[in-house]
């Protein structure tokens, strides 16, 4: 095990003397499941309803990583409606005026990620179809303009919900919803790696303990103290 490793793992035994057995197991029954071979992308949500339903449903589906390019609209959450899952999904903001959007697609391309753009018009994979032998990044425009074209010049596939109704497309945190469920059922089927590391999972475990926990950053800053001159 690495030097980080090692500490981490020592600093989440020592909250694991605090935490309840119940939320111990529970961390490690829903860090167990989490993946960043999915993540998703909004930009410019501005309705709290689906920006808030949004996180609830990449948390309920083991989705750790959302990002979200704010050139216009600040992503905001309703909490009513995300039932803390901000909590335990990590949010990334791109907001840099006139930047937020290269910003974010530079990041996820340095980070490996295929980039798709999902779009009710276009001749393009369904959520059956799409190659993930890659991470995926899954970007969301808004219900009533979509993607901005640079996103989708940028895109490496785009993706379509078949639709076979009147209607055109689905409320946004529905489709978003639909697309989720059916990658990850097709990721728990495949042979690829798609769960984070045990090490991933441990620094999870410290970060959602730091937020359950009164005084949780101190807590771990201190922890971290005490690993150090037990190094010593």
């Amino acid at each position: 095990m690495n030097p980080k490793a090692l500490e981490a793992e020592y600093i989440y035994q020592r909250f694991k003397e605090i935490l309840t057995p119940h939320k111990v197991q529970l961390f490690s029954d829903v860090a167990s499941e989490r993946t960043r071979h999915l993540c998703v992308v909004l930009e410019d949500i501005f309705q709290e309803h689906n920006a808030s339903a949004i996180i609830r449903t990449c948390d309920c589906l083991g989705i750790q990583d959302i990002y979200t390019i704010e050139e216009r609209n600040r992503y905001v959450l309703q909490k009513k409606i995300a039932l803390g899952a901000g909590r335990w999904v990590n949010l990334t903001r791109f907001s840099k005026k006139n930047e937020a959007r290269k910003d974010c697609l530079t990041y996820l391309k340095r980070a490996g990620y295929a980039l798709v753009v999902t779009s009710p018009h276009a001749n393009a994979y369904t959520p059956e179809t799409l190659p993930m032998d890659k991470p995926v990044a899954l970007f969301f425009g808004t219900e009533r303009e979509g993607l901005h074209p640079e996103t989708i010049a940028q895109a490496d596939y785009a993706l379509k919900i078949p639709m076979v109704g009147f209607t055109e497309s689905l409320n946004l945190s529905v489709s978003v919803a639909v697309i989720l469920s059916a990658l990850r059922a097709r990721l728990v089927q495949s042979e690829l790696s798609w769960k984070i590391t045990p090490e991933e999972q441990t620094c999870l475990k410290i970060d959602w303990s730091k937020k359950i926990l009164n005084g949780g950053s101190a807590l771990e800053m201190s922890f971290r103290k005490d690993y150090f001159e037990k190094e010593l």
